[in-house]
Formats: C-alpha cells, sequence, structure tokens
C-alpha cells in the first residue's frame, strides 16, 4: 500500500466529466521485424510478461473513507489483463489523420477508477501494414519523465531480446479497511499540521525572491499567469478531444539552436509560437499581446525512478505578436531564461509541497463547479497553451519486436486552455502531438501541419536549408 502524492492526487481532483487527466502516446510500429509474423495475441502475450515491471500497470485506488486524505495505490487483487488491452481497426486509407481520429475518441473517455488506470489500444489496418499503438496513463500514476522510465521495460534494443527472467509472482495486497485508512489520514494530517509554518516561511521568501527579481530592470523574467490573451481554443471544455501530429527532422532543430545561440526547447517553442501565429493569422485572430505558454519541468533528481509526479511549471511568452522570427525567437530566448531564475527562486519542490494540503472534497467540488458554471470564460486565461518537451532516444526501440518508426506524446487538456502541444524527439525526428477540445479547436490538421511552415520560416531568418532528413508524415511516421 502507497499513499498518493498531493501533486498525484491533485489529478484525480481536478478530473470531472469534461476535464480527462490522462496522458497517451500514440506510436506507429512495423511489424515486419517481428520473429514469425505479428499477431494481437502474441502482442498480448508479451506485455503480459512485462507488465510486473511497470507497477502503475497493476495498482488501483482506494479511496479514504470521506475523502479525509489522499488516496492510496494497492496491487490489485482482480487485476484481468483482457479489460485494459483491446483491438479495433483503423478507417480506410489507415493514414495519420485516421490513426488521430481513432487516437481522439480514444482519448475523449475517461479511465474506469475501479481498476488500474491505464488502457492500451491496438490500431490494426494502416498503411504500409503498420500497427498502431495507444497507451493511455491517468496522470495520477506518471508524468512525462517517470513515463519515459517505466515505459522501457516494454521496449528492445532488438527484435529479438535476451530471455527475460520469469515474472516473481506477487502476493495481492491487502485490502485496507476504513480503520486503517482513517489511521493512516489521522497521521498524515498531523504530519502536515507540523509543516505547515516552514513551509509558509518557504513561501513568502520564494515570493519576496520574485518580486524583487522583477524590479531590478538588468534582469530578465518569465510570463505571469492569469496574463495572457483570449483566443479561440480558451474557454469551458467539451468531453471530446481530437489529435493532431506533425513531423520535422532532429537535425534542422539543432541546426537553428546553433544558428540563434539558443536552446532545443528555445527552438521547439519557436516552432509553436511560429505554428500558432500562422493559425491566428489565417483565421484573422491574431491578439496583440504575445500567447502565454505553461511548460511542465521535471524537478526529479537523477537516478531516481520512482513512479508519480515531480514536476513544477514555468510560464513564458510565444512572442506570437511580432512578425520578424528572430525578434520572436530571442524574446522567447530571454523570457525562457527568466522563468528559469524565477523556478529556481521559488524553489523545486513549492508546488508539490502546496499539493499536500489540497483538500479532496473541496478540491474536486471546486473543479467541478468551474467546469460545470463555464467560469473558465469569465477571466482571462491562466495561459493559452500547455508544451511539453520530451526527449527520446537516437537509436531504434522495439515493441513486441515490432520496430517503432513514430511515436506521438498527447498531454491533457485543462479546463479554460483547450489545447496542449507535446513533443517527443526520436532517433532523427522530432514528433509534435497535438492534443485539443474538438470543440474549441475543429480543425486541428489546419493547426498541425503549420509545424512545417514555422521550420521553413525560422530557417530562411536564419539562413539555413532545410536537411530532408527525415521521412514524410505518413502513417508510417
Amino acid at each position: 500500500m502507497e499513499r498518493l502524492t498531493g501533486l498525484d492526487a491533485a489529478f484525480l481532483y481536478l478530473e470531472n466529466p469534461t476535464n480527462h487527466m490522462h496522458v497517451a502516446m500514440t506510436m506507429v510500429v512495423d511489424p515486419s521485424t517481428v520473429p514469425g509474423g505479428y499477431s494481437f495475441e502474441n502482442l498480448k502475450e508479451f506485455i503480459r510478461g512485462r507488465i510486473h515491471l511497470v507497477p502503475p500497470f497493476r495498482r488501483r485506488l482506494v479511496e479514504v473513507p470521506l475523502n479525509l486524505a489522499h488516496p492510496v495505490w494497492i496491487e490489485d487483487p482482480d487485476f484481468d489483463i483482457d479489460f485494459h488491452i483491446r483491438r479495433i481497426g483503423c478507417p480506410a486509407p489507415g493514414g495519420r489523420r485516421e490513426l488521430g481520429e481513432m487516437a481522439g475518441q480514444i482519448a475523449s473517455t475517461p479511465l474506469d477508477r475501479t481498476r488500474p488506470l491505464w488502457e492500451l489500444w491496438v490500431i490494426e489496418g494502416l498503411k504500409q501494414d503498420r500497427v498502431g499503438v495507444v497507451t493511455k496513463v491517468h496522470h495520477s500514476a506518471i508524468d512525462g519523465s517517470s513515463g519515459a522510465e517505466l515505459m522501457v521495460h516494454l521496449f528492445d534494443l532488438e527484435p529479438t531480446p535476451p530471455e527475460q527472467p520469469p515474472a516473481v509472482e506477487l502476493e495481492p495486497d491487502h485490502i485496507p479497511n476504513d480503520l486503517e485508512l482513517l489511521g493512516h489520514a489521522v497521521a498524515s494530517r498531523v504530519r502536515k499540521t507540523l509543516a505547515l509554518p516552514r513551509l509558509i516561511g518557504d513561501t513568502v521568501g520564494a515570493v519576496t525572491r520574485v518580486v524583487e527579481g522583477r524590479r531590478d530592470p538588468t534582469r530578465p523574467f518569465g510570463a505571469a499567469p492569469l496574463n495572457a490573451p483570449h483566443t479561440s481554443w480558451c474557454g469551458p471544455l467539451s468531453p471530446l478531444r481530437s489529435v493532431g501530429f506533425a513531423r520535422v527532422p532532429l537535425a534542422d532543430v539543432r541546426a537553428l539552436k546553433d544558428a540563434f545561440g539558443c536552446t532545443v526547447n528555445d527552438i521547439v517553442l519557436g516552432l509553436c509560437a511560429g505554428t500558432l501565429r500562422s493559425y491566428m493569422l489565417d483565421r484573422d485572430e491574431l491578439p496583440d499581446q504575445p500567447l502565454v505558454a505553461a511548460c511542465p519541468v521535471s524537478v526529479r533528481d537523477e537516478g531516481d525512478a520512482t513512479v508519480g509526479n515531480k514536476v513544477s511549471a514555468m510560464f513564458t511568452t510565444l512572442d506570437t505578436h511580432l512578425a520578424d522570427p528572430t525578434e520572436r525567437i530571442r524574446a522567447i530566448q530571454a523570457c525562457t531564461v527568466g522563468a528559469k531564475q524565477e523556478h529556481k527562486a521559488v524553489g523545486a519542490d513549492m508546488l508539490q509541497n502546496w499539493a499536500e494540503y489540497a483538500a479532496p472534497n473541496t478540491f474536486n467540488l471546486a473543479s467541478r463547479l468551474y467546469s460545470s458554471w463555464g467560469l473558465a470564460g469569465s477571466h482571462r486565461p491562466i495561459h493559452n497553451v500547455i508544451i511539453s518537451n520530451v526527449p527520446g532516444p537516437p537509436f531504434p526501440l522495439y515493441y513486441a519486436g515490432a520496430e517503432m518508426v513514430a511515436a506521438y506524446p498527447m498531454g491533457p487538456v485543462m479546463e479554460g486552455v483547450g489545447l496542449n502541444i507535446t513533443v517527443f524527439s526520436y532517433r532523427g525526428s522530432v514528433d509534435f502531438g497535438f492534443m485539443v477540445d474538438r470543440e474549441l479547436v475543429p480543425d486541428v490538421w489546419n493547426m498541425a501541419d503549420r509545424v512545417k511552415g514555422a521550420l521553413l520560416e525560422l530557417q530562411e531568418a536564419a539562413g539555413l536549408e532545410p536537411s530532408g532528413s527525415t521521412q514524410p508524415a505518413t502513417s508510417g511516421a
């Protein structure tokens, strides 16, 4: 039995009928490399043989009576893999748009909290005889970094890996009774009460450091939440999601990084800025203020392989109001430097520490009322878009013997902001996954298809030629 941290539990409390708090990944694999040939049953048996290495796939929630404390994880005594792995066919012609449509439908339904919080959908019938795999896991169980670490156990470096040791048969956890859960809740309350004075002092110090930094005209600073302009995708959410994909060469991104003297993350933000600027210009809705992006930041120590969430966030401008792409990148670069300094001044664990004090009933009720009353449309957006950048391996990976050709991450949208762009680098490519609210962004591919134009715009500004080192973004990539 393991109690959820406050931050892990917050992702449960934020969830409501329109705000689904799961993360997902859409993979495209080439089954021609599978020894003996591909079959759905063999893929399922492969996952069954590795699932003991991925703890969140075997654990389910147990809630504390009256929600007096955060829930606990237990090893599910009734675990049934057949409930979690499903098989469907992709509509013809089986291209990336059809795959995205399937992924959007999968993302539009919440996970069943009476079981371990994950699903895996195998989508057959793609072009070039390829297979799609959509994996959906609740954010309370993993963040980007821990998810990448856990998924390593499901991948190999060759189609025929060495024989794995047999799984050790795990004893199902004792399901705690109400008295035990209440006892843990009381102990947790005592610890939090004792820690509160120090946390308040640390918070006052952090706020003071940030305010002093913003008063210094020589120091850069990040963007401020609740200072974002209104956009067409900022508003109350519906339960429906759409998904779009894009892919650019990693070599081109690195060349731009060197040309502008900034980081890869700055170029990723610049590509997102150019994409959204083009999209809004086409719709005649470009605001004269810069968009604000919330960027999750891992605060996980090196070598920390524990599951759950260890993240914070920084806010940066995308400077979409600037027509010159060079000026835009320079402004983004300056803002990210300031945002990093402010994030350091606040402290990496400040968000996690305060999340421990989230009252389950109050937090969940507030989330549902905020959503059902449509309050997200009554004030300035907290931010305009969530942008995550997760580095992946530069070498090929194999999933049940099938070579992974592409991996498009899909992060959750948040109430009031119907757009999430998550980026994953793999081999020679940078893959973009656009998760949107279907009602707020009815034309996600019109947005996703602009990433390549944003890349060309930056290359022209830097005087660079495209490398042409990646595959076209078809169903196979």
